[in-house]
């Protein structure tokens, strides 16, 4: 039974039109047919992160000033929940991904991922957990679990996507707070993915511990603004993607101890038209070549594999949102090998910051604006 049947038997037709009677659907040209979009709700203010919670509770949603919202199965969307941490909302800063705890039936757990302000302007990424009320309107005894040290960042990079790996393990991808050397410092958390349990400690077997001058929780480094995260379901490995600088935005698939090369190797270039100083080229000894890259930074943020039943023409696709290209990017997969792209939704005109599988077999995407919308994507029935 796929992760999507289990959530099916407690969760039917969540979020389905009938839920929110407020509802528009457009119909937009696909590769696979006429996709239909949904907007589900809307006034959200620059959204960054969604998570499905159990049986019929709903969805929770960051908004990037501060504020988590529940939208509830009937389309309902919450004041803002109480008992979330201060963050540092600034630039790219804020609270930013949102996970469920993998026993949140039991514990009722939810994690956030943040930007918290530290000393002389400067802040990092941070990690907590609460739990949700009974009658969710509030976090409990949010405690942090992780934080980024040095705090190094003045508004950028802070990466953040949040994945349970399905073995008792927590991963949290950091981008590099746009201090390109960090993320080859090993005594440091800057860009980097960080393998923990899910109370913060840090696992025996992770790649560096005990290891002198480096810091135990790391996974693997090397990596630039990791705003993508997923598990891929019929591998069980864990799948990451940053953005590059000017040129360059990868997908990897980090391996334990494994180099991913930036700042040394990369497929960009600076802002400024100039080389990165530190780059050797698109390749370096010692670190790891991209699983797949774009020369022209599509600006790629969310990531969600497709194992559903409802739409069988995207089974083994990987769905991607994208920020300055202002599309939702479609990759066909034979394995692990990307074999086609397509650009979708591109007469949207919105920066799509996550995408998620939703226990109904359609796609949920939230798009980056003052003004931010949650939408809800599938094919036209019958045309497959």
């Amino acid at each position: 039974m796929t992760r999507t049947t289990l959530w099916m038997a407690c969760a039917v037709a969540l979020f389905l039109l009938g839920g929110a009677q407020a509802a528009e659907t457009s119909k937009h040209d696909s590769e696979r047919g006429p996709l239909m979009v949904t907007e589900v709700v809307g006034g959200l203010e620059n959204p960054w992160a969604l998570a499905f919670l159990p049986g019929d509770e709903g969805m929770l949603i960051t908004e990037r000033p501060g504020r988590l919202r529940l939208l509830e199965r009937s389309g309902n969307l919450s004041r803002p929940l109480a008992g979330v941490p201060e963050v540092f909302a600034r630039s790219q800063g804020g609270l930013l991904d949102v996970a469920v705890s993998p026993d949140f039936a039991t514990d009722r757990l939810v994690y956030l991922s943040y930007a918290e302000a530290g000393e002389g302007g400067h802040a990092g990424t941070a990690v907590g957990r609460g739990k949700l009320s009974v009658d969710r309107t509030r976090l409990d005894d949010f405690q942090v679990i992780f934080r980024q040290q040095p705090k190094l960042s003045t508004g950028i990079h802070f990466g953040s996507r949040l994945v349970f790996d399905g073995k008792g393990h927590l991963f949290i991808a950091l981008g590099e707070n746009n201090e390109r050397a960090t993320a080859q410092d090993l005594d440091k958390l800057q860009g980097k993915l960080v393998r923990l349990y899910p109370d913060g400690k840090v696992p025996d077997d992770n790649p560096f511990a005990g290891r002198k001058g480096a810091r135990p929780e790391i996974w693997s480094y090397g990596h630039r603004n990791q705003q993508g995260a997923a598990l891929n379901p019929w591998t069980g490995q864990l799948w990451t993607h940053e953005h590059g600088p000017r040129g360059g935005d990868e997908i990897n698939i980090p391996q334990a101890g494994k180099n991913y090369g930036w700042p040394l190797a990369t497929h960009g270039i600076n802002y400024s038209l100039l080389p990165i100083p530190e780059a050797k080229g698109k390749t370096a000894p010692g670190t790891e070549l991209p699983h797949y890259v774009w020369e022209k930074s599509p600006a790629i943020s969310g990531m969600a594999f497709y194992d559903a039943d409802r739409f069988p023409a995207w089974q083994h696709n990987l769905f991607i949102g994208a920020l300055a290209a202002q599309t939702l990017i479609r990759l066909q997969l034979d394995g692990d090998r990307v074999v086609h792209e397509e650009r979708l939704l591109a007469d949207l005109g919105s920066r799509i910051r996550d995408v998620r599988l939703g226990p109904d077999g359609y796609l949920y995407l939230l798009t980056d604006e003052a003004d931010g919308k949650l939408l809800r994507v599938g094919l036209e029935e019958g045309s497959e």
